[in-house]
């Protein structure tokens, strides 16, 4: 919401102008400190900005994201004082010249210096201060109203691009759980070199924003927990997982009666297209661990389907992002959307359970699959691991484990469970109950409400994806619940989880994307829809923040924490989850939960 804490009355044009009024003062403090010590461009030029023998990336990643003319300007009076002892500021620069010209860098020693200089920073998570309970209910006719302008934007939107384009961000201060244990797991538990050297100079440069005036002009403060995405760089593109979602929201449009007849075909038109591009245009053949081959859902599909504009096209290659491998979320979200919309395509009869199963961690066994465990405090044991080695054998983001992920494996096995002859095959049903076992712990110690414990979501994130399994799972006859779920797992996780959210989550001041997830998990989980007043409240309230973009802000809907924090969302994002959270409250309210 910018620079201060708005009350919901507050309209967008009053709120635009206290943004300016925030950036203006704090760009004015930035351009104006005193320098005290070397900057980031006094530590690097002198080793990236000449021609150099070595990996030429290093190089070409420092001059395009860290030395373009606005961050420089910005960081131009940012300094360390440490740095003016020469002992530290040679051991950097020379940690910048192995990295930049040894041909297999240790890259633990490499990163060591950006790593204590990380430690030296302090950032917090979103503490977002108590919300007054406001229990009145909005209108039936204001929650109707909302969902249609929701649609209207997301087919509008349809209509205007040939797809519904979601957004990317930098975030350059970075994410507040990776310090310089995470740096150096990054760096050696990754494996593209791109990679490795994006991660080494945003690092780097975290230091300098963290700990100057640049940090306010970089990192505002905003309302509720879910970051919202600032305008100046936003990389627009498409990818599967996204639309499975929009397909979703498309889907839960129709379903509850508010749609046209135009409408209606529209939705079915746009959901008929974004199938065809998850299970077609995005399908990629991968092998499994023990041979067999399996049709799994790419991240990014080959150009031109991303629809990168032709300049991100070639910042993308330059900031380390050349090669994009297929992973177990993608391919779960999209085989799920797929069965949700009707498809009949033949790749929805492939039991991806025995493909999971081999991507899913066995204590003492292959815990070794996740090379980047920056999330580990939480047992990885039952979890099922985030990418998917392609043909080539190519893995440049090593491998990670994400709570979220394995609902998404869970919710796709519910609605294929006769299909994939899942209790009829005792490996698939052990596969299903570790998965359980280890979202049981996560909840039984109380580690899916810290962010640390996710590496691509929030808590509130996985609270709404929780319900959305625990929908599916209660779809299923009573003797499938009871064969999948024997100890009563999900009964104990959704009291945890509605416990969270009633407690904490909207306890505290929300944004209309915090009020959105809340929504689809308190209407999944069955909870008293007299508990929906303060969530439905910020989303009406909220109405018309979006401007010209759409009824509502661009949040963070996913993010990665290396090379840096990026956001991942957009304004039809939001849309799309507010419309969900809607249409799971209204359908509740109606005593058809």
């Amino acid at each position: 919401m910018g620079a201060c804490r708005l009350a919901p009355q507050q309209g967008p044009a009053i709120r635009y102008f206290m943004n300016i009024q925030y950036f203006a003062g704090a760009a004015c403090r930035a351009l104006t400190a005193r320098k005290d010590g070397p900057s980031l461009y006094d530590v690097c030029d002198p080793v990236l900005s000449v021609t150099a023998s070595g990996d030429p990336h290093l190089a070409k990643f420092y001059k395009t994201a860290l030395g373009n003319p606005a961050l420089r300007l910005l960081l131009r009076r940012a300094g360390l004082p440490e740095l003016r002892d020469e002992g530290k500021l040679a051991r950097l620069r020379e940690a910048l010249v192995r990295a930049r010209d040894e041909a297999e860098p240790d890259w633990a020693a490499v990163g060591q210096p950006v790593a204590d200089l990380v430690d030296s920073i302090a950032l917090d998570h979103p503490k977002p201060p108590p919300a007054t309970f406001n229990g009145s209910m909005p209108q039936q006719s204001q929650i109707d109203s909302v969902i249609r302008d929701c649609a209207q934007h997301l087919l509008g939107s349809y209509r205007k691009n040939g797809f519904l384009p979601t957004y990317a961000a930098f975030n350059l201060i970075g994410d507040p759980d990776f310090r310089g244990r995470e740096l150096t797991m990054a760096l050696t538990g990754l494996n593209a070199r791109g990679y490795k050297n994006s991660s080494l100079l945003f690092n780097l440069a975290r230091v300098f924003i963290a700990r100057s005036p640049a940090r306010a002009v970089v990192n505002p403060p905003w309302t509720g927990i879910a970051e919202p995405m600032w305008e100046p760089v936003q990389i627009r593109h498409r990818s599967a997982y996204y639309d499975a979602f929009f397909i979703e929201a498309l889907l839960s449009y129709v379903e509850t009666g508010l749609a046209s007849p135009a409408d209606k075909n529209a939705a079915e038109r746009a959901v008929a297209d974004m199938v065809d591009f998850c299970v077609n245009i995005s399908r990629e053949e991968v092998e499994g661990i023990d041979g067999a081959r399996f049709n799994v859902i790419t991240a990014l599909a080959p150009a031109p389907h991303p629809r990168f504009s032709r300049f991100f096209a070639q910042i993308k290659q330059d900031l380390g992002f050349g090669v994009y491998v297929p992973d177990c979320d993608t391919t779960a979200c999209s085989i799920s959307a797929a069965t949700q919309a009707g498809c009949t395509d033949p790749i929805l009869d492939q039991p991806l359970l025995d493909f999971y199963a081999g991507y899913q961690v066995r204590a003492g066994v292959n815990e070794p699959r996740v090379t980047v465990p920056i999330n580990d405090n939480i047992d990885y044991e039952g979890g099922v691991a985030t990418w998917i080695d392609n043909l080539k054998g190519e893995r440049p983001y090593g491998n990670d484990l994400d709570p979220t992920l394995n609902l998404d494996v869970l919710e796709v096995s519910f609605r294929n469970l006769a299909r994939w002859k899942i209790l009829e095959t005792p490996a698939r049903l052990a596969t299903v109950h570790r998965i359980i076992g280890f979202q049981k712990r996560l909840a039984a110690s109380g580690a899916f409400a810290n962010p640390r414990s996710h590496i691509y979501y929030l808590p509130e994130l996985y609270s709404a994806y929780f319900g959305r399994c625990y929908a599916a799972l209660l779809a299923l006859p009573l003797a499938a619940q009871a064969a999948i779920d024997p100890d009563g797992d999900f009964a104990f996780i959704r009291h945890r989880v509605l416990s969270y959210v009633q407690g904490e989550l909207m306890a505290a001041e929300m944004n209309v994307f915090d009020a959105a997830l809340a929504l689809i998990a308190l209407g999944h989980l069955g909870a008293d829809p007299r508990a929906f007043a303060p969530a439905l409240n910020v989303i009406v309230a909220s109405l018309g923040e979006g401007g010209r973009r759409g009824p509502f802000r661009a949040y963070e809907w996913n993010k990665m924490k290396t090379p840096t924090r990026i956001l991942v969302g957009g304004p039809e994002v939001t849309s799309a989850f507010v419309l969900m959270g809607l249409a799971v409250a209204k359908r509740a309210m109606a005593g058809r939960g």
